[in-house]
């Protein structure tokens, strides 16, 4: 037992003292690092806090060393603790130097980048363009309306893994998807993760092996299988965590939370975007460049510009914060809290719109009283961050959803956050209508500048059709500036196909001669459930984009002859 206790005895003397205090230290400070993963950057609030906590662990593993030599001492309390602060003061003033120090600057740091000191500098953080709408956003095509939002995308995701019974044991669906462009179409995408702790330790070796894309435009989700799986992920508590794997390769960078992307071959990528502060020592957040991680091999590499088929560097909670300095700033500090002239800040919400191969955020502006009406609204370029803000007095998106769910109350449909988009050169609002399964059952357009014009449908192209004759008959447009969403073909049917989707029988025709079917469901038009290979028709459907050759084309109605 004594020699049990002599091993259990501390080091003697100050020198030995201070070593074994520094071992303690480091080995605190290493544990904290590899599980907050601050940068080791004097512009990083976390920094702060890690030095800070390497100082406290240091002068509390003093002090303790301190009452643990002298707890045999025949002394007066007075004296121990008069003791026990002299010999910590010794010990560890330099520490308590460099604690000072670190508070100092972090208390100067913030102040100096405070909004109230630097007003103009936080309202040039956001270049902001003013737009022509009709010019600008060109009418989005019904193969290119995502009709699905982030939650339904997400349901949609996960039911698919559910289809998958080699995986659905060992993985899980991550709920983390992105909206990006791929392959010219807008789509999210997901990595699957690790079911649980047991799950990654038989499976880690070979890594994730697929990810799921959900078609905004179909609502189709596709689990996609990998060659090779990803070995680095958010489900990886270890070294291949993404965050970890990017903190030791870049220690001193500091990253806006990465995102998973595909590039046009559908390769599992990791996107960290470079997190700056521009102005003073905290403020000013903003993006330079990004670190493309291989979520396969691993490898990595800094782009200060970006590769083109990356399309969330900019997220838009950044994008919204920048607006809403540029916003509220534009007079000067005070005027942003007394007398707010001119002061305008962003709605609460966002969506996503797909332009030019590129994504773009959306959210509407309005006054700082933030009342029933927005003023316009902004697209933002989340690679480039190109922004245009455009006039449109109108709406809400909050009192668009309202209006939209009046229409369908006695379904009990409710609204997405809605999408903008230029239909007749009108800014509107889009609005899928979701069930209480988070399934898409209808589509609501309302116009921004009178909500109380409201369409709906149970298909995009019903409800546009509904929306732009509402419009005519407004006077919000002439007839001749109407699209010509329709046209007519005649002929002999060859062939008839049905399916049901979702609930709904639907009629697939084919005419003589043409390699194309026409959609029909029997809700739309009765007759086609007593159409017969043979027989006579007109069929009134949706006109094929410039240059396309579809094979399904949507139909609205059918004569028989």
């Amino acid at each position: 037992m004594e020699e049990k206790k002599r091993k259990l005895r501390l080091p003697k003397g100050r020198l030995g003292q201070t070593l074994f205090c520094l071992v303690i230290t480091a080995l605190a400070g290493f544990l904290y690092f590899y599980l907050a993963l601050p940068a080791v950057n004097f512009q990083d609030g976390e920094f702060y806090v890690f030095l800070i906590f390497l100082c406290a662990v240091y002068i509390a593993c003093v002090a303790l060393t301190t009452v643990r030599e002298r707890a045999r001492e025949v002394r007066t309390p007075q004296q121990k603790v008069r003791d026990g602060i002299s010999f910590v003061k010794k010990n560890c003033l330099p520490v308590g130097i460099l604690l000072a120090l670190v508070l100092a600057s972090a208390v100067v740091g913030k102040l100096i980048s405070l909004p109230m000191f630097r007003a103009g500098a936080y309202r040039q953080l956001l270049d902001v363009q003013t737009g022509d709408f009709a010019q600008d956003v060109a009418q989005i095509s019904f193969s290119e309306i995502p009709t699905l939002d982030r939650t339904s995308a997400n349901y949609l995701g996960d039911r698919q893994m559910g289809t998958l019974s080699d995986m659905v044991s060992q993985f899980e669906y991550s709920n983390d998807s992105t909206q990006i462009n791929y392959q010219g179409r807008p789509v999210r995408v997901a990595p699957i993760g690790y079911a649980d702790l047991f799950k990654w330790l038989t499976n880690r070796k070979g890594g994730l092996p697929a990810y799921v894309v959900v078609d905004m435009v179909t609502q189709q989700a596709q689990v996609v299988r990998l060659t090779e799986g990803m070995k680095y992920s958010f489900s990886e508590p270890l070294n291949r965590n993404v965050m970890r794997h990017l903190r030791f390769q870049y220690p001193t960078m500091m990253f806006s939370q990465p995102e998973f992307e595909i590039d046009e071959d559908g390769h599992p990528w990791w996107v960290a975007p470079r997190l700056v502060k521009t102005i003073g020592l905290f403020g000013g957040r903003d993006i330079q460049g990004a670190v493309l991680l291989d979520a396969v091999t691993g490898e990595s590499q800094y782009y200060e510009t970006v590769p083109t088929w990356v399309d969330t560097l900019y997220t838009p909670a950044l994008i919204m914060e920048q607006y809403d300095y540029h916003g509220t700033l534009v007079n000067g500090f005070i005027n942003s809290i007394l007398g707010q002239r001119d002061v305008t800040m962003t709605t609460d919400g966002y969506n996503y719109i797909a332009m030019n191969d590129d994504v773009y955020v959306y959210t509407g502006v309005t006054s700082a009283n933030a009342d029933q009406s927005n003023l316009g609204f902004l697209l933002c370029n989340m690679r480039t961050k190109e922004t245009k803000y455009y006039v449109a007095p109108g709406a809400t998106e909050a009192a668009a959803r309202a209006s939209a769910e009046g229409v369908v109350q006695d379904l009990g449909y409710v609204s997405t956050f809605p999408l903008l988009l230029n239909i007749s050169g009108q800014p509107s609002y889009f609005i899928p209508l979701m069930d209480a399964t988070n399934l898409v059952k209808s589509y609501a357009m309302v116009n921004v500048a009178q909500y109380q014009i409201v369409a709906t449908g149970a298909t995009v192209a019903d409800c546009e059709r509904t929306y732009v004759a509402m419009l005519a008959d407004r006077g919000v447009v002439h007839d001749t500036d109407l699209p010509d969403t329709q046209e007519e073909s005649q002929g002999t049917v060859a062939e008839i196909r049905t399916a049901v989707l979702d609930g709904t029988s639907w009629y697939y025709i084919r005419l003589e001669g043409e390699d194309v079917f026409y959609a029909l469901s029997a809700a739309q038009d009765r007759n086609v459930i007593v159409l017969d290979v043979g027989d006579t028709v007109t069929v009134s459907h949706a006109v094929p984009e410039q240059d396309q050759s579809p094979a399904i084309l949507e139909a609205y109605s059918l004569k028989l002859k």
